[in-house]
């Protein structure tokens, strides 16, 4: 009769969590739809600019491109990862909470971090006041503002941001391969995808390489997450 109750009371908390199951779902189908536009922005219009006046000049000829190439869509899939990180929690803390507690500390950090480092809105607004400026002295003040930008931008909030979520996703998805609610096969291309977010990609040759070749798993894996925390809920 104990143990009838406390399986009764696991359903009963677990059932608790389903709209979140359904969130997280619904945040994971929206993620991988941003990251297939982001895709095709970068396949349509090429790389973005390696100098601080070619962003003032792409601000300028084209400013929702210009936020695009500056990651806009990824300040949004950021609030995003943090819904399913908290689903996902929920979903294995029976597995293992003590890693789970890990990996939802390291994800929302590196969201945190991540968000330390978006310059988007400030080189649009350094580029609208670049073109606004009448002297050499003014224009010298914005190009340094925004060489600061960028800076920020690719630096250290960004690499521990980056990394920090990588090891999330590591934890997540070892942990899936001791738990009954996910596949092991959701699990494998978690923990491909944990291991290619290792190496941000403003690590050189081999963290564009290691950032190009984590699309793939990163939409297989959001698709399979999405379908099971859609199940769960």
């Amino acid at each position: 009769m104990k143990l009838t109750n406390q399986v009764t009371d696991a359903e009963d908390a677990d059932s608790a969590w389903k709209s979140l199951y359904r969130v997280g779902g619904t945040a994971a189908l929206i993620i991988v739809a941003l990251y297939t536009i982001q895709i095709i922005v970068f396949v349509a219009w090429g790389p973005p600019p390696s100098t601080v006046i070619g962003w003032f000049t792409l601000f300028q000829n084209n400013r929702l491109l210009g936020l695009l190439d500056m990651d806009l869509l990824l300040i949004v899939d950021q609030v995003l990862v943090a819904l399913i990180l908290l689903a996902l929690y929920i979903a294995l803390r029976r597995a293992d909470q003590s890693f789970m507690a890990i990996a939802l500390t390291a994800g929302l950090v590196g969201i945190a971090a991540y968000f330390a480092s978006t310059a988007a809105f400030e080189m649009l607004s350094f580029s609208d006041q670049y073109a606004a400026a009448t002297t050499e002295a003014e224009r010298s003040v914005f190009l340094a503002a925004g060489q600061a930008m960028l800076a920020i931008w690719q630096g250290t909030a960004f690499y521990v941001g980056y990394i920090l979520e990588g090891v999330a996703l590591l934890i997540i998805a070892v942990v899936m391969l001791r738990s009954t609610f996910f596949s092991k096969k959701i699990a494998y291309v978690g923990i491909l995808l944990g291991v290619m977010s290792l190496v941000a990609p403003a690590a050189g040759t081999i963290g564009l390489l290691f950032s190009l070749g984590s699309l793939a798993p990163l939409e297989i894996w959001g698709i399979l997450i999405a379908r099971r925390l859609f199940q769960l809920g």
